[in-house]
């Protein structure tokens, strides 16, 4: 094939190089154009058979690829066309079927087109998939074009006719006629939630209580050994990371890595395959969803972290494996010169969500996941990329506007990753109601307040109460804001008080990968250490850091093992390490004093469980409801005055946040008024102890100690009270909760 360049000038020709075109085996009867995917039915005279229908808008032929056992290929001829969708059924094809499709039509990169039948492609609809890309690297043939054309600057222009079958994961036809009537869901609302963020594989792949031929997979998670930590630890929902069926970049797998996160999605309905210990012929479906169930029984929540955004298919550089060979000019958003891409994401590819077939396939997908799939939300990455619309972030785009009237998913939880790497692609607090939001000012004020470098302590103030100056617009609630201290990308809560600067040497990038704003604190020395001093100090800023967030209004989401103080060796873009570095170690907790964090952490958990005052549902006024005074949220200096205008604009190594227990807002199930007790919460990331006076009346007469994070072995001194107006030392780097006894 030839023709003319953008300028006129002569079109590099393509490369045929292989396979010879086969006629379809045997054609197809009608079928019907919904839904899309494969579907196991009884079709016309009670025959059993699947019915094939796939959204494939600019294509001149599409054809249905059937493989038996030992890989050798049918094809099936889908003559039937309606909106757009090419559709048919094929009598006797049952569960358990390995598919594809090769469809047809014009080459012509200069302008978007890239159909090449050469190229199996994944059914972006599948909902298993079998099989995976080669370990050592994308084969040569996974790719439209030429990789090694000689010249690069237009090699991907370069049409390869090789067919790229052998090297393709197969998509499985499934039989689903799942009861979920015996199901129950937990609806945790908001509030009371707490978030753990956790990998599948990771969590359960050391685990000594789960059994060796299921640790790392689905059955590991539901194992009662595993269920078991997360019930102690008091957790209301687990956030699993991408477990939609993803593939591993080329020069990952060429440097003997994988894509460990996942955040590379290529199959938006199917479960990750290599997650099942049952079977990768469509038993996956039915593990995930014993998963789910057993979780639910246990009263946890299953969020999925959902890629959206971009696919696996990248740039114009990139592999051929599924929406890229369908409709590439519609699937994805390209630059004026369609040639090449707009990348919003920086993983070479967007999503074109305003296309309304592509908008279909993220909510089909969100939908299925919730109805027939069992799960409670969802924590869209990247999301500011899917609010855009033509290209700026619009919070009217249509994905909103969908999302927003849907019956089902306007039930479920609904996180955002509140940003893209695009131009004005920064929208954390922007949001509609119904969104909640990863809050990374929080993230990053309570770090800085702990090493001691805020600027001034009014952010502070802010994100410990709910994070009003974001979230108090529209009707939104403090739970729109979930807090968190560590997140999966970034240093575990270990490192962040044990590093300085990131180490990630093995990620084979020459540590430029990963970010250079920590704002962490290594407590004088850089990485492990012997000086005592040096280690009691880093496990103190672990309890400050944890107990800040636990007492923080919002929905705080902790990461798996900070509670046990997992390392990842200051490495803190742990994205390919799918070894020690990026699983949890179990053996800490024969640690006494890992496990002794782990206590505390728990024991915080169920402190905000037990008390409504730590879980607002609506923003603190800060004005007196009595005629004695008494505010619902005061601040206090260590002189025991309340905060002044000045106060809040300087720097403060001590902050004082007492919290009423009489003013909570609303009523409980049965309409009575909600009453707590009050706290006194003193934070004092000072190097030196401070004399604390404690507020007097009306706030108290006298106070109890709860929680004190000075002490080494035991969390709280629960006993030990003080009288009003008492100057109580507290210990450098310290928090003090106190329960007003009077």
């Amino acid at each position: 094939m030839a023709g003319q360049g953008p300028a006129g000038g002569p079109r590099p020709a393509a490369v045929v190089n292989g396979t010879p075109r086969r006629a379809p085996d045997a054609p197809a009867w009608p079928g019907a154009p919904t839904p899309l995917g494969a579907r196991f039915r009884t079709g016309p005279d009670g025959v059993a058979g699947t019915n094939f229908a796939l959204w494939a808008g600019g294509a001149e032929a599409v054809d249905l690829c059937l493989f038996d056992a030992r890989g050798v290929e049918s094809r099936v001829r889908l003559t039937e066309l309606t909106h757009e969708i090419w559709h048919g059924f094929v009598p006797g094809v049952l569960p358990g079927q390995r598919y594809g499709y090769r469809v047809h039509g014009r080459w012509d990169p200069w302008t978007g087109a890239r159909w090449n039948p050469a190229k199996l492609l994944l059914d972006p609809y599948a909902r298993a998939v079998d099989g995976d890309y080669a370990p050592s690297g994308l084969a040569p043939e996974l790719y439209g074009h030429v990789r090694d054309w000689p010249e690069q600057h237009v090699a991907d222009t370069v049409r390869d006719d090789r067919d790229s079958a052998p090297y393709v994961p197969k998509g499985v036809v499934v039989q689903d006629h799942d009861d979920w009537s015996d199901d129950r869901r937990p609806r945790t609302p908001w509030a009371d939630s707490v978030i753990y963020e956790l990998h599948v594989k990771g969590f359960t792949r050391l685990h000594p209580g789960v059994p060796e031929e299921l640790r790392g997979t689905y059955a590991g998670l539901a194992h009662p050994a595993a269920v078991e930590h997360l019930v102690k630890l008091g957790v209301t929902a687990v956030e699993l990371l991408p477990v939609h069926q993803f593939a591993h970049e080329d020069h990952l797998l060429r440097r003997g890595l994988r894509n460990y996160w996942g955040y590379n999605s290529i199959g938006y309905f199917a479960p990750h395959a290599a997650y099942a210990a049952s079977g990768t012929a469509g038993q996956q479906v039915g593990e995930f969803k014993r998963m789910v169930r057993a979780l639910h029984a246990a009263g946890i929540e299953v969020i999925l972290d959902v890629v959206y955004n971009h696919t696996a298919e990248a740039g114009e550089y990139g592999p051929t494996l599924s929406l890229k060979g369908i409709d590439n000019r519609r699937y994805y958003r390209l630059q004026p010169d369609a040639r090449r891409y707009a990348d919003y994401t920086g993983c070479g590819n967007t999503l074109h969500v305003v296309q309304p077939h592509v908008l279909r396939l993220i909510t089909d997908s969100l939908r299925y996941w919730v109805t027939e799939m069992g799960v409670d939300g969802f924590r869209f990455d990247l999301a500011a990329a899917l609010a855009r619309s033509m290209h700026d972030v619009d919070m009217l785009s249509p994905f909103l506007a969908v999302i927003a009237q849907d019956p089902v998913l306007r039930r479920a939880k609904l996180i955002a990753e509140p940003w893209d790497v695009g131009s004005g692609g920064y929208q954390v607090g922007a949001f509609p109601p119904l969104w909640t939001e990863w809050n990374d000012r929080y993230r990053n004020a309570v770090r800085d307040f702990w090493r001691h470098a805020l600027p001034d302590v009014r952010e502070m103030g802010y994100r410990l109460s709910g994070s009003s100056d974001l979230y108090a617009w529209g009707g939104r609630r403090p739970y729109a804001s979930v807090n968190f201290v560590t997140a999966h990308d970034g240093f575990t809560l270990r490192d962040l008080v044990s590093y300085e600067r990131k180490h990630n040497e093995a990620n084979g990038e020459g540590n430029r990968d990963g970010s250079d704003d920590n704002r962490a604190f290594n407590c004088g020395a850089e990485g492990e250490t012997d000086d005592e001093g040096i280690r009691a100090l880093r496990r103190r800023q672990l309890r400050n850091l944890l107990t800040t967030l636990l007492l923080s209004t919002g929905v705080p989401m902790l990461v798996a093992g900070d509670e046990l103080g997992r390392t990842q060796r200051g490495n803190n873009n742990a994205y390919c390490q799918d070894n020690e570095i990026g699983w949890v170690d179990w053996s800490l907790l024969d640690d006494p004093g890992w496990r002794a964090l782990f206590d505390l952490t728990s024991r915080l958990i169920g402190l905000r469980h037990r008390h409504p005052v730590l879980r607002r549902r609506a923003f603190f006024s800060g004005r007196a409801h009595s005629a004695d005074g008494l505010r619902d949220l005061a601040w206090f200096t260590s002189r025991g005055t309340e905060m002044t205008q000045g106060d809040w604009y300087a720097p403060a190594a001590t902050l004082g946040m007492y919290l009423s227990g009489r003013d909570i807002p609303g009523r409980d199930e049965r309409g009575e008024a909600i009453v707590d007790d009050s706290f006194l919460a003193v934070l004092h990331a000072g190097e030196r102890p401070v004399e604390f006076v404690l507020p007097g009346p009306p706030w108290a007469e006298r106070y109890e100690v709860v929680v004190d994070t000075g002490r080494e072995e035991q969390a709280g001194a629960p006993g030990v009270e003080h009288p009003a107006g008492t100057a109580i030392t507290v210990p450098a780097r310290t928090v003090l909760l106190l329960r007003v006894a009077g």
